[in-house]
């Protein structure tokens, strides 16, 4: 695997981190390329439950890198590879928690905007300064902030350049905690590995209903969460979970879905 993502084991969480702390891991062609086949990899490896996504250096990723977007064609943009590895890191099967530190923008904001859960340092600054360039977001930022920021701060963000503090950012709904910068990584490999230890099929289910919540009606995504609910009452899981906490013991989680 490419040294511009380093991919670390810790039990059933694979941790990722950006390694191009010298241009602050701005998300090259490579670096994306690169973080699609970590992903891959950790899916395919059968024992790892749950992902975290981190940079090295100064920065959790400082964006998209120009210097490399500048000689794509406007078609290239639209239907090019690019665009196929931006849906790739969407569609993850596992879990995927951002750890961010330090710059956080553009592409690098997007990217922690497509995980499902963002611990953010204290140092962490968010942004989407692309009309600043001449451009808009393009990977996700129009529509991911307003949904959890609002319309307004969204806005703010988007079309006056600013950024936004980690604190701001947790009263914004952008992050779960604000932790010490020193303590990053421990807390999000901590929470990864709670998540890693829970029941698998519970956890797919899980997503994909709060996912829901963001794409469909009310009405629909209680239908959806209804039958979400029954697809995990019927399994074994949820069996042994139900009998363990009856009998008040430790249950006993199968290892598949």
């Amino acid at each position: 695997m490419s040294e511009i993502v380093q991919s670390e084991r810790h039990g059933a969480v694979a941790l990722l981190r950006l390694n191009r702390p010298e241009a602050l891991n701005a998300l090259s062609d490579e670096v994306l390329e690169a973080l699609c086949a970590a992903l891959d990899a950790a899916e395919q490896s059968g024992d790892v439950r749950c992902v975290v996504v981190c940079g090295a250096g100064r920065a959790f990723a400082a964006g998209a890198d120009v210097a490399g977007l500048r000689e794509l064609s406007a078609d290239e943009v639209l239907s090019g590879a690019r665009g196929g590895r931006w849906a790739r890191l969407r569609s993850s099967r596992l879990p995927v928690i951002a750890a961010v530190h330090g710059w956080c923008l553009g592409g690098g904001c997007e990217l922690a905007l497509t995980c499902d859960i963002v611990l953010a340092a204290e140092n962490a600054r968010f942004g989407l300064p692309e009309t600043g360039l001449g451009l808009i977001p393009g990977a996700g930022g129009t529509q991911r902030l307003p949904r959890i920021a609002g319309r307004s701060l969204a806005l703010e963000v988007i079309l006056a350049g600013r950024s936004l503090t980690a604190r701001e950012a947790l009263l914004a709904g952008i992050c779960s905690r604000v932790v010490a910068p020193e303590a990053l990584e421990r807390e999000a490999l901590a929470l990864a590995q709670r998540i890693a230890q829970r029941p698998a099929l519970a956890v797919r289910l899980a997503r994909e209903a709060v996912r829901l919540a963001f794409e469909a009606p009310l009405e629909a995504g209680l239908a959806d969460e209804r039958r979400l609910f029954a697809e995990a009452f019927a399994s074994g899981d949820a069996r042994e979970g139900m009998d363990a906490f009856v009998e008040r013991r430790t249950p006993v989680w199968s290892r598949g879905e």
